[in-house]
């Protein structure tokens, strides 16, 4: 729905494509594909998407699915973006590390990013999330792209890119990386 709407391609079917998320938005706020019955939480990779899409399709259309997308930032929120609710330890270890591009996985900088589209980017509870990514910056101010969810390759295949998207090192800036978390910290929260 994000890009349908980016790439000016949005019409009547990416309306019932909201509203069927709103549908499956779980009750704690978030989505999780898991048709299991043990499934309890929503998971951050599946739940990041849908709230940007709804977030911008909300901007785009004047449609209002504020409560929908104040539940599902609440999701995140409620784990300071990278953080167990229940014992506030991290999640994964590769939430902390700052990717480009994201693809369908998740990292801190990428929720901050989506917290900053849907309007929640100054909630003090992406302090810490902010103060993460600040601890990222390098000496020439740029950050780095940490790993990767992909290797470059000259054919397309699954996990492969045919472009270097700038590159991983833990010691020199990323461009793409950079430029989202200079965005980022333009309007989060000290």
């Amino acid at each position: 729905m994000y890009y349908l709407h980016a790439l000016g391609l949005a019409d009547d079917r990416t309306r019932m494509l909201a509203d069927r998320l709103v549908e499956w938005q779980w009750p704690d706020g978030g989505w999780n594909c898991d048709k299991k019955p043990r499934a309890h939480t929503s998971s951050f990779t599946e739940s990041l998407w849908p709230l940007r899409g709804l977030a911008l399709h909300s901007t785009r259309r004047g449609a209002s699915y504020r409560d929908v997308i104040e539940r599902a930032a609440e999701y995140f929120l409620q784990r300071r973006l990278f953080k167990r609710k229940r014992d506030g330890r991290v999640i994964k270890a590769q939430f902390m590390q700052l990717h480009y591009p994201c693809y369908w996985h998740y990292d801190v900088l990428f929720g901050l990013k989506v917290m900053k589209e849907a309007g929640f980017g100054e909630d003090e509870r992406c302090a810490e999330a902010v103060s993460l990514l600040k601890s990222k910056r390098l000496d020439d101010g740029g950050f780095p792209a940490e790993a990767a969810y992909y290797r470059t390759s000259s054919r397309p295949a699954t996990g492969r890119s045919v472009v270097g998207w700038g590159g991983v090192s833990k010691r020199k800036m990323n461009e793409f990386v950079t430029c989202d978390a200079m965005s980022v910290l333009s309007s989060t929260v000290e």
